[in-house]
């Protein structure tokens, strides 16, 4: 009877190691500010960008700012409508962007607190711009078909006109903890100087080392980013959290390995089912970079969220998860752990399109590569 339990005891145990459910212990946190919700928009881009900022600025000042996001978007949507009228409509017009574009938006317009630009009507709680791209969109297709037989520079005001009515007058000036300022005046005082900043990404298809424009839908500005080899994509994060650097992401959240309201995203092994894998520790796909490169280019990797890493974690068995903030609030059933994703690594190997950080973050011997 004895050695009935026994065996019974060493059976469990086994079976227990091999279905584990998630524990995670914070290894690395960065300062940042609380999650937000970025309603029903698309503008992800902004969020965890500005999110990124304010936590520079938290590193570079040691100031708890909370930054207009909407101020941004306000500023980015012209050269978007810009981007679109003179490739005659054969572009995107949508409301995606990427991290670059808040940092040239920082650059040529500054940045403003929350406090000087919600973007929200009076007695509006919440984001939506579907009225409102659906609205530009149709009035810049009718543009583009040039009825006139000569387009009229009229359309620019047109775009503000409409922007001014769902956002707001874009800001000039305006007054912080008693202190007047300009947008770019704000930035310069905040520390923030676009040209601090760098965009990585790791593909096959360019040479290393090398910046090039990634073709994919939301890189409407024809941002340039550098490339890397894919260890060190990966070790670039871990090292700028080290150092106490965040990183803002571009990333695909559209498998069914990621779940906000699991508060997990992994890439389980060939014959692990998702829905164990988002609630048990489960063995995870070796993420080569020819696999990483195969799944962009058949399109099962695309660029459709932007989220801010803000920390690492292990779980109970010392693997290591990256800590990613989002913005899609921080309460209800859609989200768990206050709004944080816990990423492991073969999912940031795999589905990471880029990250933009501080070029400070980086090793010394990828600057040297970098020629940074």
């Amino acid at each position: 009877m004895r050695k009935i339990i026994i065996t019974s005891a060493i059976l469990l145990t086994s079976f227990t190691g091999f279905s584990q459910e998630y524990n995670f212990t914070t290894v690395k946190d960065v300062a940042c500010s609380n999650v937000k919700s970025q309603g029903r928009t698309g503008t992800c881009w902004s969020y965890s960008t500005s999110s990124f900022l304010e936590s520079e600025i938290k590193r570079i000042k040691n100031k708890d700012i909370d930054l207009s996001e909407m101020y941004t978007v306000r500023n980015t949507y012209p050269k978007k409508a810009w981007n679109y009228v003179m490739r005659q409509g054969k572009a995107q017009f949508s409301e995606g962007g990427l991290a670059h574009d808040v940092l040239n938006s920082a650059a040529d317009y500054g940045l403003v607190p929350e406090s000087a630009f919600t973007g929200l009507a009076v007695n509006q709680k919440t984001h939506n711009h579907a009225e409102m791209i659906a609205v530009i969109k149709s009035m810049l297709d009718a543009y583009i078909k040039n009825p006139a037989k000569k387009l009229s520079p009229r359309w620019k005001k047109s775009v503000n006109a409409i922007l001014d009515i769902y956002l707001g007058k874009n800001v000039a000036d305006f007054t912080f903890e008693g202190k007047k300022y300009t947008p770019k005046q704000f930035a310069k005082t905040m520390g923030i100087d676009a040209d601090n900043y760098i965009t990585l990404t790791s593909y096959t298809h360019q040479p290393l080392y090398k910046p090039f424009v990634l073709n994919i839908p939301d890189n409407f500005s024809n941002g340039s980013m550098y490339n890397v080899s894919l260890d060190e994509f990966e070790n670039t994060m871990i090292h700028a959290l080290n150092k106490g650097y965040s990183i803002a992401l571009d990333v695909d959240v559209s498998e069914k390995t990621f779940s906000s309201r699991n508060g997990i995203a992994v890439i389980p092994a060939d014959g692990v089912k998702t829905k164990d894998a988002l609630k048990e520790i489960q063995k995870e796909k070796t993420i080569t970079p020819a696999y990483r490169q195969q799944e962009f280019e058949n399109f099962d990797t695309t660029d459709d969220h932007l989220m801010h890493i803000t920390g690492m974690v292990v779980d109970q068995n010392g693997t290591v998860y990256f800590k990613v903030k989002n913005s899609w609030g921080s309460k209800g059933n859609r989200v768990k752990y206050g709004g944080y994703v816990y990423m492991s690594s073969a999912y940031i190997r795999l589905k990471a399109i880029s990250i933009l950080v501080h070029k400070d973050a980086l090793d010394k011997k990828l600057s040297k590569k970098l020629e940074l």
